[in-house]
């Protein structure tokens, strides 16, 4: 089974160059582009496992290739961390609600972002349960590793997935972002509790779509659970 194949998007050719050898000496296969165009030409041409995304780049911004990485078929799964300077909280959230599923600012430490590479190539590898999960009129075939509502297909990212797979393990339990956490991203790994709060929007948005009712639940002070009741407690 051939190795991951990392796509590096910077135009820091310094920084690059130290991320190649360091994905590389872990395993990795890498493969580069140094701006926004060529890195969406790259993406279409090898489908990387996983992209490592500046925001700052020329031709097209990092938030803008994120975009458009999400809206292609072949790259809608795909996990993407975004590196960046900006460290602001809001810029943190704008990137997760463009689709990344992590954000690290500038500079960050190498051991960790390998364990976030690590830890999130682990959860989109496909889910090996068999059969299917059903909450209202909810269905997840795990095998297949697609979720429907009636007779919609509902397109959702990896770390979409895993937490919604979990609910519907565990429909009607109320879970604090700490114990999602824990239970979808893994205590190997930190995660600012706020992003609980940005997947949850996605997931809500996926599912939601043609104004179905909304079975994600948001308990004041105490967190999320899958619910037939719509009312939101927030």
């Amino acid at each position: 089974m051939s190795k991951p194949l990392i796509l590096i998007v910077e135009d820091e050719a310094a920084l690059a160059t130290m991320l190649r050898y360091n994905l590389e000496k872990e395993g990795y296969r890498v493969c580069e582009a140094g701006d926004g165009e060529e890195a969406l030409a790259v993406a279409a041409e090898q489908k990387p496992d996983l992209a490592l995304l500046d925001w700052m780049l020329p031709s097209l911004s990092g938030i803008e290739v994120c975009r458009q990485l999400r809206r292609k078929q072949a790259s809608r799964d795909m996990p993407i961390i975004m590196l960046t300077a900006r460290g602001e909280e809001g810029d943190k959230i704008r990137g997760l609600n463009t689709g990344a599923d992590d954000y690290m600012t500038k500079p960050f430490s190498l051991p960790e972002l390998m364990a976030r590479v690590r830890a999130l190539l682990r959860r989109a590898q496909p889910v090996a349960q068999k059969g299917t999960l059903c909450f209202a009129d909810i269905s997840m075939d795990m095998a297949a590793h697609r979720v429907t509502r009636g007779e919609r297909t509902v397109h959702l990212g990896p770390t979409e997935f895993r937490l919604l797979q979990f609910f519907m393990h565990h429909p009607g339990t109320v879970f604090s972002r700490e114990e999602l956490l824990n239970s979808v991203w893994g205590p190997d790994i930190y995660v600012e509790p706020r992003t609980v709060d940005v997947h949850i929007r996605r997931l809500r948005k996926a599912l939601n779509e043609g104004d179905c009712a909304d079975l994600i639940r948001t308990v004041r002070a105490a967190g999320y659970s899958l619910d037939s009741e719509t009312a939101d407690q927030s």
